[in-house]
């Protein structure tokens, strides 16, 4: 069985905004992201977005608009030699009461029920964090977290609850070489 690499979007693959991505030219790659995603493609890994996205919900973006975005991340991914299988996603507002708002696991559940994937061959990275928690909830095998992003404030986060991520990296890129080194995809 193939371990699948789950990834937050905002602050992991791109820029995060406290304003939202709301159009793709408000979308901007953190350096390295498509080189770390194409480093795990051509390492047996599978790449698939776990994020919440309630601009959705908010009404502050469109379904079409942030298809456009995707768009532009799997293109931007791709011509780095790299793949992202498939994209999960909450379109939900946070006070919705939905289960697949991270930190609950309900995306990567989904996930995990359309590849008939085992979560013991799963990892997440993400930078914040409920990235972390939905990693752990949903019983991910490793949980890397990335200063990137909200990375920094997370430790202090997850500290206080007694949690310590798997592996803790400036990048996505260097989370990417962590993975290679420490997990052989089957």
């Amino acid at each position: 069985m193939k371990y699948i690499v789950f990834l937050d979007r905002d602050g992991v693959i791109n820029q995060d905004s406290p304003d939202y991505i709301k159009t793709p030219d408000a979308f901007h790659f953190i350096p390295k992201s498509p080189e770390a995603i194409a480093l795990l493609t051509r390492h047996g890994f599978d790449v698939i977005l776990i994020t919440n996205q309630s601009a959705i919900g908010r009404k502050m973006v469109t379904p079409q608009v942030l298809a456009a975005i995707f768009d532009k991340l799997k293109t931007g991914v791709a011509e780095a030699g790299g793949h992202i299988t498939d994209i999960f996603f909450c379109p939900h507002a946070p006070d919705a009461g939905c289960d697949c708002r991270k930190p609950l696991p309900g995306l990567i559940n989904r996930a995990i029920a359309a590849y008939s994937m085992d979560p013991g061959h799963s990892l997440m990275v993400g930078d914040s964090a409920k990235d972390i928690e939905c990693g752990l909830s949903a019983g991910c095998a490793k949980n890397l977290l990335v200063a990137t992003g909200n990375g920094k404030k997370a430790v202090k986060s997850l500290a206080d609850k007694g949690i310590i991520p798997d592996f803790y990296g400036k990048d996505l890129f260097e989370a990417a070489q962590w993975i290679i080194q420490h997990v052989k995809p089957v």
